[in-house]
């Protein structure tokens, strides 16, 4: 119990930690600032989430991201933001399908198949836009990032509501209950009748769809469409599930652990330029954290054995 409550403790220690070394931290324009900049990889989060529940892993996220977001910019060019969006969302969408496609019909494993589709999609948008950022897009859509409502940033609302969305999905449907049964033993949800190659599928869809949903805030938030956009977002994404409690084994994972995984290393970034510590040493600590969490991971589980 103390090790699955401790990605909560250590938020709850670094938040007060980062009160009292720096009187610029607990300011709203700070706090807002946190939120903006961490919701992209929240949101990719979610759907890395399911995946991994599911005993997958999604190494293509952050080209999704980079390939959703240019060509939602390149529609919202022409036809508008609505259209854009629509565009952005179902290309993330298409995206995760062609991976589940691709796994459960080729029956290769999941790391090797988003090993490739990560250099597929990325290969994609620097061919579709030459190697250029798209511009052209309309002052207001920077309201998606950038804009609050009733005083709370816009983009917190969004991931709000993709997290609960998630959460009932996960707790309360089919499909969540047949992702933890096929992460947790695949052989035997199959011999128990889950349909395991529609579920897997389904779950890689969803993590597109998530994805390119981010790919457009983070369209927003730069104000362009970006083809090299997201490079390295897919190993960020994973960790924050990891530190959240999750399982690279598969069939363990929840929500709100991996929202407290993101803020955590959201936190450390933060609290870093605050404190004026080396961005390099970002990567240095995370990385730990990454080792330490897979760490008790393993030890609870071994115990669990014995």
């Amino acid at each position: 119990m103390i090790q699955r409550l401790l990605p909560f403790f250590t938020l709850v220690a670094l938040f007060v930690i980062l009160c009292i070394v720096s009187p610029n931290f607990l300011t709203v324009t700070n706090l807002s600032s946190v939120v903006r900049q961490t919701a992209v990889i929240n949101i990719m989060a979610l759907g890395m989430t399911v995946v991994i529940i599911s005993g997958g892993i999604d190494l293509s996220v952050g080209s999704i991201l980079a390939l959703a977001g240019l060509l939602g910019a390149m529609t919202m060019e022409k036809y508008g933001i609505a259209w854009g969006l629509a565009a952005g969302v179902a290309i993330g969408t298409l995206s995760g399908l062609g991976n589940g496609l691709m796994i459960t019909s080729l029956r290769v494993n999941p790391f090797i198949v988003t090993l490739g589709t990560m250099g597929i999609y990325r290969g994609l948008a620097l061919i579709i836009s030459k190697g250029l950022p798209v511009h052209e897009i309309p002052a207001s859509y920077s309201y998606l990032a950038e804009g609050s409502l009733l005083g709370v940033p816009f983009v917190l609302w969004i991931l709000l509501v993709a997290a609960a969305a998630m959460h009932v999905t996960l707790e309360h449907t089919r499909l969540g209950r047949y992702a933890f049964s096929i992460g947790s033993n695949p052989d035997a949800a199959y011999y128990a009748g889950v349909p395991v190659r529609f579920h897997t599928t389904a779950v890689y869809a969803i993590a597109g769809l998530l994805t390119g949903l981010a790919g457009m805030i983070e369209a927003s938030r730069l104000m362009t469409g970006q083809p090299t956009a997201g490079q390295g977002y897919e190993l960020t994404a994973i960790a924050a599930v990891v530190i959240g409690g999750g399982s690279l084994r598969g069939g363990e994972g929840s929500v709100l652990g991996t929202l407290v995984g993101a803020f955590i290393m959201g936190l450390l970034a933060n609290g870093s330029d605050l404190v004026g510590t080396n961005p390099y040493w970002q990567q240095v600590i995370i990385g730990a954290v990454i080792i330490l969490a897979v760490t008790f991971d393993e030890l609870r589980k071994r115990r669990t054995a014995a």
